[in-house]
């Protein structure tokens, strides 16, 4: 059932992340890390099908996207391409510590932004990659477990040691 591939990807990612923290990774150590890493791994997935062409079947594509926009929301390609594009920066913003806050509270308020595009496409039946959009009870469900992860990364770390920004960016990398 593809309705559940993107909250498994978040959940699994998420984990995988911070048990390699747990064995060592510095880059993962906190779970606020690994929250990052995770998110930023399932948006990889859903910024593709904003730009994915017609011929991709295995995902929804862009025409699925614009189907998925309310009809009161103008210019629906010009929101897909938008939406499609931060949720990149918000992607590339998570894994850099320093940035890492800025886009985890920029992406919880995406998330609340786009929701409309969700429960329009469960209640008119827009049809992603040929299957039926996600049901709209299980689709509040998953919202409010991605806007609960980009508030979780948001959230100050107890301590001002708690994660640097040297922690895991560039410059760290290249002294390990």
């Amino acid at each position: 059932m593809r309705t559940m591939l993107i909250p498994v990807v978040l959940l699994v990612s998420l984990a995988a992340f911070r048990a390699a923290g747990a064995l060592g990774v510095r880059r993962f150590a906190t779970w606020r890390s690994a929250a990052a890493h995770g998110l930023a791994v399932m948006l990889v997935l859903t910024a593709s099908a904003h730009f994915a062409p017609p011929s991709v079947t295995v995902m929804p594509t862009f025409a699925d996207m614009v189907a998925m926009v309310p009809p009161f929301v103008p210019f629906p390609e010009a929101v897909v391409v938008l939406t499609g594009v931060l949720e990149v920066a918000g992607l590339v913003g998570l894994v850099l510590t320093r940035t890492r806050r800025a886009a985890a509270v920029c992406l919880a308020l995406l998330f609340v932004a786009m929701f409309p595009a969700n429960a329009y496409a469960a209640l008119a039946e827009v049809t992603l990659a040929g299957d039926p959009a996600t049901p709209l009870p299980q689709r509040l469900l998953e919202q409010l477990l991605y806007i609960g992860v980009a508030v979780f990364v948001a959230w100050p770390a107890r301590g001002a040691a708690a994660e640097t920004p040297a922690e895991d960016d560039a410059e760290a990398l290249s002294r390990r």
